[in-house]
């Protein structure tokens, strides 16, 4: 769901879907694209708030409306941590901080310059989705204010309320790209790092998991990595923004490291195909149906097919993307290796 416009700051207007999960964390869905696609979190501590990541200018009534239901004051929300400023996490976020009167947004080094001033990522993002559908997903993107802003460097530690968060720089999906370490709690806020699970598709096995390799940034030896550091943490449960809370992380890790090698090799044999960008879209589907199906996952395929039609769009144009690249820097006979 889209709603048609923005211009109303009237949270009483807009009904929020809410999960609660433990440890005072709450899951709003963002209503980008469809129920259940994207989630903003929203960590409350001691009387005082956080979210993690915004959604885009559509989700803002949503996000206001749910602080009310959780007994949140605007002026008691300090910080908007955006894990990387793809605009499905950040396309709402200087709309927000309008409304946020004593929050400070959290950014990477990298991605602080285009909120400042996003013209750049904005551009970036409408020749992936076309300036029509960008505007009537996005809507206009407005910037956050310079001394609003804090960069994050690695290893950056910020407390709420007394509750300590360290933030880690975790690069493969996006250069620009944190996750949030909650140590007390066992868990991490992993932006896109730590891939996609949509409910619909749960297995008897458990949560199913898929990588996210959207352009421009991918690279398969850094998200590797930055799995392995993220797993290093031991968390318990991990929040996705595609959709919140999984647990049984062991699991769900080895999955998305052998996905991504898998993705490789996709590439390499579709590449050269007359319509490269749809044999790898039909060859990943394959792989995601086939994991499915040996999970004991009961959706059908013509389902599967069109929960997951974005993810197969943006993957497939982030894959190719990434070869373009490695052909251009003259290793296309010796791609680099993945672990």
């Amino acid at each position: 769901m889209v709603p048609e416009t923005h211009s109303s700051m009237n949270s009483m207007s807009a009904k929020p879907r809410i999960t609660r999960h433990p440890d005072g964390i709450s899951a709003v869905d963002a209503e980008y694209v469809h129920p259940g696609h994207a989630a903003v979190h929203i960590i409350r501590h001691n009387g005082r708030g956080a979210f993690v990541d915004t959604g885009t200018n559509y989700s803002v009534p949503y996000l206001l409306a749910a602080l009310e239901d959780l007994g949140v004051a605007r002026d008691a929300v300090d910080y908007v941590f955006l894990t990387h400023i793809h605009m499905d996490h950040a396309g709402g976020a200087g709309l927000l901080m309008r409304q946020l009167p004593n929050a400070r947004c959290l950014v990477h080094p990298r991605g602080l310059p285009h909120m400042i001033d996003p013209s750049t990522v904005v551009a970036a993002s409408q020749a992936v989705y076309g300036e029509e559908n960008f505007l009537r997903l996005y809507g206009d993107v407005l910037p956050v204010a310079r001394e609003r802003i804090v960069s994050v460097p690695d290893g950056f530690r910020c407390e709420l309320a007394g509750r300590e968060l360290e933030l880690i720089h975790t690069p493969g999906h996006a250069l620009h790209h944190y996750a949030i370490v909650d140590r007390a709690h066992a868990c991490i806020f992993t932006g896109d790092t730590f891939g996609i699970s949509y409910r619909e598709l749960d297995t008897p096995q458990g949560p199913f998991i898929l990588p996210t390799t959207s352009p421009s940034q991918f690279d398969p030896d850094q998200l590797i990595s930055s799995i392995d550091r993220l797993m290093s943490y031991a968390p318990e449960s991990m929040y996705l923004m595609h959709y919140s809370r999984v647990t049984g992380t062991p699991r769900l890790a080895e999955m998305l490291k052998s996905q991504i090698r898998e993705f490789v090799r996709i590439v390499r044999d579709c590449e050269a195909s007359p319509d490269a960008h749809n044999a790898i879209r039909a060859a990943m589907l394959q792989l995601w149906l086939k994991l499915l199906q040996q999970q004991g996952s009961t959706v059908a395929a013509d389902d599967v097919a069109k929960l997951l039609e974005t993810d197969l769009e943006l993957n497939s144009q982030g894959l190719l993307l990434w070869f373009a690249r490695q052909r251009r820097s003259n290793l296309s006979d010796r791609l680099p290796g993945v672990r």
